[in-house]
């Protein structure tokens, strides 16, 4: 198990046992992509990709980290939590900035081995799980007293102040609240959730890694923040109660599309469209019906490529060629774009098959190597367990 990597590398590192191990999952989503910075919905979960993490308290205010996949070491003091220009330790650090403006003192420091098996820049939030998966540990280790939901919102506000990324609450949320053999319906406007059954045995989810890496720092994800922010400005001046995309309705949008600019009307379309389709996919799984729900992560797609142009050719290579595959009944690409994973609903008998099938494509189309991985949905981030002494 990758968790016993982590135990055993701690051992080495620091010379004694961690005191507390925990497991981060990150997160897939199946529909709604984009919409949680416009106060709409989304529909993800955890998985059983995950980072772990063994932590130790320490008698002074140092903070000692070690990245075993980057195999890498950072070291700070809990009074002096200044963004680093090692990008990977500012999650971490981030976390801990952001735990402390909620009023929770962390009083000691503390030593930090983690690692784990989400891919990075895949579109399956391994940021969101770093950052959940040491702010629990944080918080179970020095008794901090915070909700989950503050844990996910010190970790978004440290993407937001130490990572740079203008991210919505849907990552760490899901890698925090996740459910097993559930998906989260989670209402962005106002942090409600309701969980709805995602166990079928019928059908696998897939994902497929283009390779392709991105950087939402460098990327055009927070420009088309701004672009929602803009459409909003011009829709409030003939409906002042529009204070986000998740007020407005594709008739309004029509009725000032002489006033946007038509990539404004574009950005603005594809979200309220996609708002809109979370809620009917939620009465799909009510329904047990998984070929209409497939349907509408074909329509996401779509969207996320025509109008809201966040997709590349290797993604949407990815999700055309699986229109030829009867045994596919949704496919889309994940994540905020221009590379990561295509995530696919498949006939599980089919499985090995659609993987054989869209590896050959993908090696000949593109002349590289596609990564897939079948995924699982599990709980979210918590405890795989405290040191034995502890528990004596």
């Amino acid at each position: 198990m990758y968790s016993e990597n982590i135990r055993q590398k701690f051992s080495d590192l620091y010379n004694q046992s961690p005191d507390i191990l925990v497991r981060a999952p990150g997160r897939i989503n199946l529909i709604g992509e984009h919409t949680d910075y416009n106060d709409g919905f989304v529909l993800p979960a955890a998985i059983d990709k995950a980072i772990y993490y063994a932590v130790s308290k320490r008698e002074d205010r140092q903070v000692r980290l070690f990245s075993y996949d980057l195999d890498d070491t950072y070291e700070c003091s809990l009074d002096a939590l200044d963004k680093s220009e090692k990008g990977w330790a500012n999650f971490l650090i981030g976390m801990m900035a952001e735990i402390g403006k909620k009023g929770a003192v962390i009083p000691f420091g503390v030593n930090v081995v983690f690692g784990g098996d989400v891919p990075f820049g895949g579109g399956l939030s391994s940021s969101a799980a770093i950052e959940s998966g040491i702010g629990y540990a944080l918080n179970q280790l020095y008794n901090l007293g915070l909700a989950r939901i503050d844990l996910a919102l010190a970790a978004q506000q440290a993407e937001h102040n130490f990572a740079g990324v203008n991210c919505g609450i849907m990552d760490m949320f899901a890698s925090i609240h996740g459910k097993d053999k559930a998906v989260i319906k989670l209402d962005c406007r106002d942090l409600s959730y309701e969980y709805f059954p995602f166990e079928t045995a019928e059908y696998a989810i897939v994902l497929c890694n283009t390779g392709v890496k991105h950087n939402l720092g460098d990327t055009e994800y927070n420009k088309r923040r701004a672009e929602c922010e803009a459409g909003i400005s011009i829709l409030q001046q003939a409906f002042p109660q529009v204070n986000s995309l998740r007020d407005a309705s594709i008739a309004m949008l029509r009725s000032q599309a002489d006033k946007l600019p038509e990539i404004v009307y574009n950005r603005c379309r594809y979200v309220i469209e996609e708002i809109n389709r979370v809620e009917q996919a939620c009465k799909d799984l009510l329904n047990n019906d998984f070929i209409s729900f497939g349907q509408k992560m074909y329509e996401t797609h779509r969207g996320l490529s025509e109008l809201y142009e966040v997709s590349c050719p290797e993604l949407d290579f990815l999700v055309e060629k699986t229109l030829e595959n009867q045994a596919v009944v949704g496919s889309r690409m994940m994540g905020g774009g221009f590379g990561g994973c295509t995530i696919n609903l498949i006939k599980k008998e089919a499985v090995d098959t659609f993987l054989s099938d869209m590896e050959q494509a993908y090696e000949a189309e593109f002349g590289k190597k596609l990564v897939s991985y079948r995924m699982a949905i599990t709980d979210g981030v918590g405890e795989v367990e405290k040191r034995i002494t502890d528990c004596q």
